[in-house]
């Protein structure tokens, strides 16, 4: 077994994996997985620039998993950066600040690189399952981006399209420097053109109907299965391989979309930090599934983390 650790940087949450891993064997042996929602790509897509503030909170999050890293002992870490910090102009504040609290520098992936990770992370498990027969769909619903992958034990196509659950809102959802709550009919109908781009843009390199599974990835996602499962709290274990039907998350979208503020914030399963974004990502969700065709989506916890981790060993 290898102890390593394992640090994904997006656009609207940093979360940390520690684990040992058996590559004899292909066991991950989880001794914490965590996530903070630090909205690092604040403004990114208006501004081109990280705010100092973002930094800032990103910065307090990485001391926070210094010493988890540390107490736990972890032989090797590698932290990967996505979305927000590819746009940014003044990406080497971030990559000077991470370079002093945790002592790696941050790499700044590709969306291609992004996809690779998330999908092994992701269908490691599931390979050699009746149920779930490949090729497989792999889609990560980030922030600031959404990565497709295509592929059956390695992968055939893959492409990142600038539509997250940030970005959209931020673009769309906006106004005077406040979230419409709940946004206008012409609000969602822009977000939905801007999507209905992206997946050309998607289908351009991956051939989406090709797939048998659709495997979903991100918090969007996980927060959409544990709406529509009913859970009375964020539950992982439940979440894990679930699978939502496409009128389940079209009725959970609906629902979002039409709701403000305060009633998405009481749901028990809401991070605080998802609150004004939930509709936005689950609209991606939504519009993904409708493109491929998918009448249900398997929802897993495992992803880029978990990818990550094994490329360490």
């Amino acid at each position: 077994m290898k102890r390593v650790a394992a640090i994904d940087c997006g656009t609207n949450s940093i979360r940390l994996l520690v684990a040992d891993l058996d590559p004899e064997s292909g066991e991950l042996k989880e001794l914490d997985r965590r996530m903070q929602i630090v909205r690092l790509g604040q403004g990114v897509d208006r501004t081109g620039r990280l705010a100092p503030e973002a930094l800032e909170r990103t910065f307090a999050a990485c001391r926070e998993y210094a010493a988890l890293i540390k107490n736990l002992g972890a032989e090797q870490l590698r932290f990967v950066a996505t979305s927000a910090s590819r746009d940014a102009e003044n990406r080497e504040d971030f990559v000077r600040g991470v370079v002093d609290i945790l002592g790696v520098e941050p790499e700044v992936i590709t969306g291609d690189q992004e996809a690779a990770f998330s999908y092994h992370g992701a269908t490691r498990e599931l390979e050699g399952r009746d149920d779930v027969p490949p090729p497989y769909l792999v889609v990560d619903i980030g922030g600031g981006s959404t990565e497709f992958v295509l592929g059956n034990e390695a992968v055939r196509a893959a492409r990142s399209v600038d539509i997250g659950c940030v970005r959209m809102t931020e673009r769309h959802l906006v106004q005077d420097g406040k979230v419409t709550d709940p946004p206008a009919p012409e609000q969602i109908a822009a977000i939905k053109a801007d999507i209905a781009r992206a997946l050309d843009h998607a289908e351009e390199a991956v051939p989406l109907s090709q797939a048998t599974t659709l495997v979903g990835l991100a918090g969007s996602v996980t927060t959409v299965a544990a709406l529509a499962l009913g859970l009375d709290r964020y539950d992982s274990a439940a979440i894990h391989h679930s699978r939502i039907s496409l009128a389940q998350v079209r009725a959970i979208t609906e629902g979002l979309l039409a709701s403000t503020h305060a009633e998405r914030a009481v749901s028990p399963v809401m991070h605080p930090g998802r609150v004004d974004v939930i509709a936005a990502g689950a609209l991606v969700l939504l519009a993904i599934m409708e493109r491929v065709g998918a009448e249900e989506v398997v929802v897993s916890e495992h992803d880029i983390l978990d990818g990550i981790a094994w490329s360490l060993v």
